[in-house]
């Protein structure tokens, strides 16, 4: 996973594209987030693991979790399904 530290000038440590092999944790919409938001996470892997259970799930419940990537940002049910069909996107069959 990507999850290495920065140098000074964070010189090369800039990779264009999506890090599909960043830390992602899946969690649920109604979560509450907060200061233990880590914690509540249901499943923690790679980024591009996270999107392939998603796509995994009936495509009515997957509107109820959302996948925190590292860095704090977060995709929900639609984001997800758009990022599933990039052509670099790693499970794609």
């Amino acid at each position: 996973m990507t999850d290495h530290p920065s140098t000074f000038n964070a010189e090369e440590t800039y990779r264009p594209g999506i890090q599909w092999d960043d830390r992602a944790s899946l969690h649920r919409v109604d979560d509450g987030g907060g200061l233990l938001d880590h914690g509540k996470g249901l499943r923690d892997g790679t980024f591009a693991d996270l999107v392939r259970h998603m796509m995994l799930l009936p495509k009515e419940e997957r509107s109820k979790y959302y996948i925190e990537k590292a860095g704090d940002r977060k995709f929900h049910a639609s984001e997800i399904a758009a990022l599933s069909e990039l052509d670099d996107y790693p499970h794609k069959s």
